[in-house]
């Protein structure tokens, strides 16, 4: 599989700020990356370098395997990592035409790129009679007015009302359904959960993780259980147990955290024969904010 864009131990430093810290990592093509961490955590910092309008201190990254120049590859991209600044008197059409002069490209897409944007019918709208969630999609329209082989978007549904929200990742997923590969930063779980195949979990510039994310949350698993009366022995099996890596009561509820798989089946009839019935015990996926936040916490 074509390797679209490639970090190798990337590093930025603002004086004593280490914004981007020893970050490495592939986007592959045909798939949707999301760059998950909280807000200061260098995700737009790294969407800079790789776009050449912030100088990386160390380390390197390259496009399209190392085939093209950064000059040259930039031009197979499309990207939004500001917020959109079209002209407020002009229509959307008028503004997108400028654009493609400004770019030196053909003007025949546009209406192609307002229909995959869902503008089509408020082409001749002025820009300023747009909402915001139209405003964000009239930028997804100007970035892929050139066909990019990969889009990079920022924070695409930052300020949108819960509507606008919806619209913007249903064209993010459509985009990607004809074989765009997209990159977005994102401090929202449920934004990567629901758009990206793959994550890369970043905090204060480090990478916790990166790889799919239906992995990040394939772990083994915990286990909820509660027990009428004294818990006490239940909590010493279960802190004894060669499959659970970690023990935590809160309140009457006891939540087991697995490093090895085993069923609730197999669970209870050890408790069971250990001479522990209990009232409650549910195996539970954890989700990508549990796994989220177990990195963040522990890192």
């Amino acid at each position: 599989m074509e390797t679209i864009l490639s970090l190798k131990n990337l590093d930025k430093k603002y004086g004593h700020v280490h914004a981007v810290n020893n970050l490495s990592f592939d986007i592959q093509k045909g798939n949707v990356y999301g760059i998950l961490g909280p807000n200061g955590s260098g995700k737009s910092t790294t969407l800079g370098i790789i776009l050449n309008v912030v100088n990386r201190t160390s380390g390197s990254f390259s496009w399209f395997d190392g085939r093209l120049s950064t000059h040259e590859a930039l031009k197979k991209v499309g990207a939004i990592i500001e917020r959109p600044n079209f002209y407020p008197y002009m229509t959307a059409s008028q503004n997108l035409a400028l654009i493609c002069t400004i770019k030196g490209i053909s003007t025949e897409k546009i209406d192609e790129k307002l229909k995959a944007v869902n503008l089509y019918e408020r082409r001749h709208s002025k820009f300023k009679t747009y909402s915001l969630g139209m405003k964000q999609r009239l930028a997804i329209a100007s970035a892929l007015l050139n066909d990019p082989e990969i889009l990079i978007l920022d924070e695409p549904t930052n300020g949108l009302d819960p509507q606008g929200i919806h619209e913007i990742r249903t064209i993010i997923k459509n985009i990607a359904s004809n074989g765009t590969t997209i990159l977005l930063a994102s401090h929202l779980l449920d934004e990567v959960e629901k758009v990206c195949s793959h994550v890369v979990v970043i905090r204060k510039g480090v990478k916790l993780y990166s790889g799919r994310v239906d992995e990040m949350t394939a772990s083994n698993g915990l286990f909820e259980l509660k027990v009428d009366g004294n818990d006490s022995k239940l909590v010493s099996l279960l802190e004894t147990h060669t499959s659970i890596a970690s023990v935590k009561k809160e309140g009457d509820l006891i939540t087991a955290t697995l490093n090895n798989p085993i069923s609730a089946t197999e669970m209870n009839t050890h408790l069971f024969n250990n001479g522990v019935i209990v009232s409650h015990l549910v195996k539970r996926k954890p989700s990508l904010e549990q796994q989220f936040l177990d990195l963040t916490n522990n890192n």
